[in-house]
């Protein structure tokens, strides 16, 4: 048996692995790569496999960097089976869609400037009409039945408390009359949280590949809805809108049931509330049509007390980009919940535009924040970002509230563990920048005295039994290091720009010098620009 690393390896995107038992060849989730360019770059590599000979794939979760490559691969000539849970199923009819739409505008805005440019035309990722295709291929499964995918491989789709429908996925290979449990942890959640049912517990494994997001931190414990609601509070007193850049799917949900909760008690104001994500919108109607994996006090709340706890007395939806646009000029405050979560692209860019330099304006980050991404930059302190080519200054107050994350922390990572009866002979360590990774495969070996590793993209593990050996990548990526350099070069240039405004607006007519210092900057920026671009081809 062979497992192959092929995403989400020293990086939190583009999960992907490829179980081979025999002649039998199963791929267990296939994510996109989100981030910065050099990581979206992998997008457009060939797959490092035969999408033809891929008898089944397996998927985790609807989430796009577990999801996003599956139109591609159906696409590539993959025929089989896409199993997964009926919610799932559900989220990803509008989640490939939107993302198919969201590769033809990418594609479509690139060759309007290519074309002036000279360059060659290029052609999306994929199609709305791909990604629909690929929908076709779906087979829902239940929670907690283990089925026959193969006469020799059973799998067993188990709660894990993510998002709506995501799974851990239990494993049993049978090869040489031997059989090998191997458990993909896929991304696990945290117990007690909004709508969603606890993390399942899994007893036994032979190997477990393991996320890694929050390996080298704990959630801070605190009361979510009460720091919500002191921040509402206060930006409301300074006349300001509260933004909150949120994933469509779970985090748009998790943070109406908290104002839901809020509201009721009186502790915040009815102030309007604006959906400005036709996904998220769409999204939550697929949540009202799975109660079935509601845990017991949202189901409760929906059924024996008639109160929707998704629902709020003056929320709006803006569904259409004209109402998208008339939220920025309201004169009241409101609280403006919209997508990307990581402030990377869609309609939360206008509202970070029109909002970052309002000193009264708050932006609320309820979730991770990759290297690379607008959100992570605004974490880290930036005081200017650009927003579709335009120089804007942070002036708002910027929240962090990490405990609204749906990845389970370090301590909730090593509890889940220790409900194994039978550890593993090995973890794979995944879905985790380096440091994250490198943190909890040393806490690991501490705590279980357990063998770990933390695969490059494109290792592969040689199984036999409880015994393996790893045959190491022949595939070059940038070093995650590199990576961060590339980060830091990207801002770097934001500050320079900053700067060198300043500059011009303290000596508008300098002493003589001005000029020879604005010259040497931009010999430094030129420098700064060529580094960057180096490294975002991947050189």
């Amino acid at each position: 048996m062979r497992l192959t690393f092929l995403g989400a390896s020293m990086m939190v995107t583009g999960s992907s692995y490829l179980l081979e038992v025999g002649n039998r060849k199963i791929l267990v989730d296939c994510g996109m790569f989100q981030g910065s360019k050099a990581t979206e770059a992998l997008n457009r590599q060939p797959f490092l496999f035969d999408p033809t000979a891929i008898d089944c794939v397996l998927l985790t979760h609807a989430h796009i960097d577990h999801s996003g490559l599956l139109p591609r691969l159906c696409k590539s000539g993959f025929k089989g089976n896409i199993y997964t849970t009926k919610a799932t199923t559900d989220l990803c009819k509008i989640m490939l869609a939107d993302s198919g739409h969201i590769q033809e505008f990418e594609a479509e805005i690139a060759n309007r400037k290519g074309k002036r440019a000279g360059k060659v035309a290029t052609e999306p990722l994929y199609t709305v009409e791909d990604a629909v295709s690929c929908l076709t291929q779906f087979a829902p499964v239940p929670y907690n039945q283990k089925l026959s995918i193969r006469p020799d491989v059973f799998v067993k789709f188990n709660d894990a408390g993510h998002i709506l429908g995501s799974s851990i996925i239990e494993i049993w290979c049978v090869e040489n009359d031997k059989t090998t449990k191997v458990v993909f942890s896929g991304d696990l959640g945290r117990s007690d949280q909004p709508i969603l049912k606890d993390p399942t517990y899994i007893e036994e494994a032979d190997y477990l590949i393991l996320e890694s997001t929050y390996g080298n931190r704990k959630h801070e414990d605190y009361d979510k809805a009460a720091a919500l609601g002191d921040i509402i509070n206060d930006t409301v007193e300074r006349g300001g809108n509260i933004v909150i850049p949120a994933f469509a799917v779970g985090r748009t949900q998790t943070i109406l049931y908290y104002l839901h909760q809020l509201l009721k008690a009186g502790k915040i104001p009815d102030i309007p509330v604006f959906i400005d994500s036709p996904l998220a919108i769409n999204a939550t109607d697929i949540f009202m049509h799975n109660p079935q994996d509601f845990d017991i006090d949202a189901y409760d709340m929906l059924y024996k007390q008639n109160d929707n706890p998704l629902k709020l007395p003056h929320l709006n939806f803006a569904r259409t980009p004209e109402e998208s646009k008339a939220i920025n000029f309201l004169k009241e405050p409101a609280i403006i919940i919209s997508a990307s979560g990581m402030a990377d692209a869609g309609r939360i860019l206008h509202h970070l535009k029109h909002n970052l330099w309002r000193q009264e304006a708050s932006i609320l980050l309820v979730g991770y924040q990759a290297q690379g991404s607008m959100g992570r930059r605004l974490v880290e302190g930036a005081k200017r970002v650009k927003i579709m080519g335009e120089e804007i200054s942070v002036k708002a107050k910027i929240y962090n509230l990490e405990g609204f994350s749906a990845h389970a922390g370090q301590d909730e990572l090593v509890d889940w563990l220790k409900h194994f009866k039978i550890l593993p002979a090995n973890m794979f360590i995944v879905h985790g920048e380096f440091e994250s990774s490198e943190a909890f495969a040393a806490l690991i070996k501490e705590q279980f005295e357990l063998p770990t590793y933390i695969p490059h993209y494109g290792d592969s593990a040689v199984i036999n039994g409880r015994e393996f050996s790893i045959e190491g990548t022949t595939v070059t990526l940038v070093d995650p290091k590199v990576q961060m350099m590339h980060d830091y070069l990207e801002q770097l240039e934001s500050d320079y720009l900053e700067l060198r405004k300043r500059l011009e607006h303290i000596a508008p007519d300098g002493d003589g010098k001005l000029p020879e210092i604005l010259d040497g900057m931009d010999k430094a920026r030129k420098i700064i620009r060529k580094t960057t671009e180096f490294i975002a081809n991947g050189k």
